[in-house]
């Protein structure tokens, strides 16, 4: 939250192209073909392309009638491949025609030394071939073929790899076994026995697929309270997916929904008030926010150095602000406003306010400095609002299950400390901006290449590790790049199709940075709020009512859509987050009288 300025992120994380080095000579004749579908003229049967970049064309082709052709687009390189049945310690010969820049074609999982060739121009149709030699234990190799970033298409056709067949790859046995641990209010967790020659394990809630696993544990997240639910796995390998096992059921526990998410109203209006410093929009007195708002966030509290954790919060100093009310004014009115039923927490960052918990020391006084404002003006919770370099991904942190960088890893426990501290009723919101939250979905960190914004997707990890004490996200949908949806397109702010397209990755989940095996699963429609800027002074990608209405129309009821069609009906959607309560004033109040007159049912 700017309070200055937009802060306009860019999306792009520059890939260095390193030195390629040319590979072996031609291979021998070998047995037999092995690729399927090689010439393409089955579509991409046989062949599986990240992020949708792949197609069959009728031309240019090199033989037949189709060809592949692909197209690189952000951080995704157009990857077509194939998993192929070899014989341990065996040679084999891979080729294929392509056209285009920048065109490679190679293996791997040869358990020996993965090959690949190159040509950084091909006008026309040019040969690409290499050979490789398998490992001991080697019994299936992956060919591909890719573009690089930031080039057109490319095209490829004729791919082939001859060599000595292996044993055919059988579909894994139906899993024996599976069992429910003690559930939550919101999650359940699954375990199973391993079954032979199964490289994955697919996971259904009530019949529908909702994950997938590679080792033998799952938790089911983003349940509703007091529910049963009913699971099952199937085993997975390259020769397809196996019967599903046995139905296991779990019950949910009652809970407090979240959070605290239980006590907000059906559908809440979220402000932040600018109680530290006046902005061009004015001080806002404590006891003059209308009813209209149910949760009031202090802005902010910030730390006495980046990287301390200690977090200090002072009212706004009667130079900056003339018209700000005592301290004692202030408290009785943050008394008031919670015996009105209202939540009052304390904002932590902000644009100017970056934090970094990067010591364990740092994230202990992190808990003793934000207990320390809560317990002083007796608020009901935390709101994160983490920007900037607060949060980013070491190199090789890649899962968002299992961080390992320590800002990231010291912020959720510290969190949770302070939840434990607290009970049930401690509210904890999170207003992360796009960059942290559903760019997620194109990239993640640094990439597998290096080079990418380690600070891409880093508040996943947060957000999952937390979802069941998290009362409610509401990323910023303002200040924003464009940003690709679940559809694949790109959707950029300050219309309706934004927010319906950024609000439906929450809601339904997305694989992280195209992988379907880190698959980061929706929240509850209860748990998220669409947040917005209260006036075009406030931020980039102001939204006019108008189309504020469009958008809760389609995710709540499924009209007035656009071309964006959601994955459900959100009919429980929690509701609106502004920047500011402020700068609503300042624009006539036109945001949360909007809000209040919505016709929700």
């Amino acid at each position: 939250m700017d309070r200055t300025r937009p802060l306009n992120l860019l999306l792009a994380g520059a890939l260095a192209l390193g030195g390629l080095a040319a590979l072996s000579p031609a291979a021998q004749a070998a047995d037999s073909e092995l690729a399927r579908n090689g010439g393409f003229e089955a579509g991409l049967d046989g062949w599986s392309c990240t992020g949708g970049s792949g197609t069959v064309v009728p031309s240019p082709v090199h033989g037949g009638t189709k060809a592949l052709q692909a197209t690189p687009a952000g951080s995704d390189n157009a990857k077509c491949s194939q998993t192929i049945t070899v014989k341990p310690q065996s040679t084999y010969a891979l080729s294929g025609w392509v056209r285009g820049s920048y065109v490679y074609l190679g293996v791997t999982g040869t358990g020996t030394t993965d090959v690949s060739t190159w040509t950084q121009s091909a006008p026309d149709w040019q040969k690409l071939s290499t050979t490789f030699t398998t490992g001991a234990n080697t019994t299936s190799v992956t060919v591909y073929t890719h573009g690089w970033y930031g080039t057109p298409a490319y095209q490829a056709d004729d791919l082939s790899l001859f060599g000595p067949g292996g044993a055919p790859v059988e579909i894994p046995a139906t899993p024996t076994g599976l069992a429910a641990g003690s559930p939550t209010s919101t999650s359940v967790p699954l375990t199973w026995p391993a079954v032979a020659g199964a490289t994955s394990y697919k996971v259904y809630r009530g019949g529908t697929a909702v994950g997938t696993a590679t080792g033998t544990s799952y938790t089911a997240t983003g349940l509703t309270p007091n529910t049963a639910y009913s699971f099952q796995i199937s085993a997975v390998n390259s020769a397809g997916e196996s019967a599903r096992s046995t139905a296991v059921s779990a019950t949910t526990t009652s809970g407090g929904g979240g959070g605290g998410g239980g006590e907000l109203p059906a559908r809440a209006l979220v402000g932040y008030l600018h109680a530290s410093f006046a902005n061009g929009s004015g001080y806002t007195r404590m006891a003059d926010v209308p009813d209209s708002w149910d949760v009031i966030n202090l802005a902010f509290g910030e730390p006495t150095s980046v990287t301390s954790g200690d977090i200090r919060f002072k009212l706004c100093p009667v130079a900056e602000c003339p018209n700000v009310e005592s301290e004692a004014d202030f408290k009785a009115a943050i008394k008031a406003k919670q015996a009105a039923g209202k939540k009052v927490l304390i904002s932590i960052g902000g644009q100017n306010g970056q934090v970094q918990l990067a010591t364990t020391a740092a994230r202990d006084t992190f808990v003793s400095s934000v207990s320390k404002i809560i317990d002083d003006y007796g608020l009901d919770g935390l709101d994160i609002d983490f920007e900037g370099h607060s949060l980013s991904l070491q190199t090789g942190d890649t899962d968002f299950r299992s961080p390992t960088s320590p800002v990231i890893v010291n912020l959720i426990q510290a969190v949770k400390t302070l939840k434990a501290k607290y009970g049930a009723k401690f509210v904890l919101t999170m207003a992360p901006e796009t960059f942290f939250v559903q760019l997620g979905y194109q990239y993640y960190g640094s990439g597998p290449w290096g080079g990418q914004d380690p600070r891409a997707g880093a508040y996943l990890p947060v957000i999952h590790a937390l979802r069941d004490d998290l009362t409610l996200l509401h990323v910023q949908d303002y200040n924003s790049g464009s940003i690709m949806g679940l559809d694949n397109q790109y959707h950029s702010m300050g219309g309706a199709d934004f927010h319906i397209a950024m609000t439906d990755m929450l809601l339904t989940g997305f694989p992280v940075a195209g992988n379907t095996e880190r698959f980061f699963p929706g929240l509850r429609p209860d748990q998220v709020a669409i947040g917005l800027p209260a006036s075009t002074q406030a931020g980039n990608g102001h939204t006019s009512p108008t189309e504020v209405d469009k958008a809760l129309d389609c995710l709540t009821k499924k009209q007035n859509c656009g071309t964006y069609q959601t994955h459900g009906t959100w009919s429980s959607l929690r509701g609106l987050m502004t920047w500011s309560i402020n700068w609503d004033r300042f624009n006539q109040w036109e945001f949360s009288r909007n809000f209040d007159a919505y016709n929700w049912s």
